[in-house]
């Protein structure tokens, strides 16, 4: 991955990570550093699984793609309160 790729992955992690908290029903008690957070992870190994399945590099808008990385972000925000949540 070059630097470009890496700069916009970032970016788009910001996106998902918020559209990843939007999908968990109900208040989350994780701040918005976690969120962005678990949003540029989710971003880049929702990226890697699309190239390993095939479907990262498609004509016009990668919806598949983006689908994988907003789950995987919605499953991060939600283990990440529960786990947040346990401690209290």
């Amino acid at each position: 991955m070059e630097i470009d790729g890496l700069i916009s992955a970032i970016f788009i992690g910001i996106v998902i990570g918020v559209l990843g908290r939007l999908v968990v029903p109900g208040r989350q008690r994780i701040g918005v550093l976690w969120t962005i957070a678990v949003g540029i992870v989710a971003a880049l190994i929702g990226s890697l699984l699309a190239a390993g399945l095939g479907v990262d590099d498609t004509k016009g808008v990668d919806w598949i793609e983006w689908l994988i990385q907003i789950g995987l972000a919605a499953v991060g925000v939600a283990a990440l309160d529960r786990a947040k949540s346990r401690r209290r």
